[in-house]
């Protein structure tokens, strides 16, 4: 299996990892688990705090994970498995993984860092996607 592949896969279960999160951080706010398991007619209660930051690095996740996903499969399928492909879909799944506790326990600056690396890991799976360079060997 491709190492592009493995990582799309673990940031699969990163993408459920933010869910669980975001949901499981914000219940006791929201009315705990009669709140979650009733209808959840009407307004959703807002959450403060780590939960309400954990929701917005979840939604950020899947702001992202779509094009490095497509990226990824897109290199996978035309054969492009090269050092770009590889480096920059390591690059997306770490800072991604970072992404999360710094977010949820509030570090704006490094928070914001954190995603322009990640974002520069998928510029780097495109690039290789794009540019015939050398193959990448373990």
């Amino acid at each position: 299996m491709p190492v592009e592949i493995r990582l799309l896969a673990w940031s699969c279960l990163l993408g459920l990892v933010h869910i669980i999160a975001a949901s499981m951080s914000g219940v006791q706010q929201r009315g705990g688990f009669a709140w979650a398991a009733g209808n959840r007619e009407g307004r959703t209660p807002e959450v403060t705090g780590a939960a309400s930051r954990l929701e917005k690095a979840s939604k950020n996740f899947f702001e992202t994970f779509p094009i490095f996903a497509a990226l990824v499969l897109a290199c996978v399928a035309l054969g492009r498995h090269n050092t770009a492909v590889v480096i920059g879909a390591h690059i997306y799944f770490w800072s991604r993984l970072a992404y999360l506790p710094i977010y949820g326990f509030g570090v704006p600056q490094v928070r914001s860092i954190i995603w322009l690396v990640s974002i520069g890991g998928i510029l780097l799976v495109m690039w290789g996607l794009f540019i015939k360079i050398l193959p990448y060997s373990t």
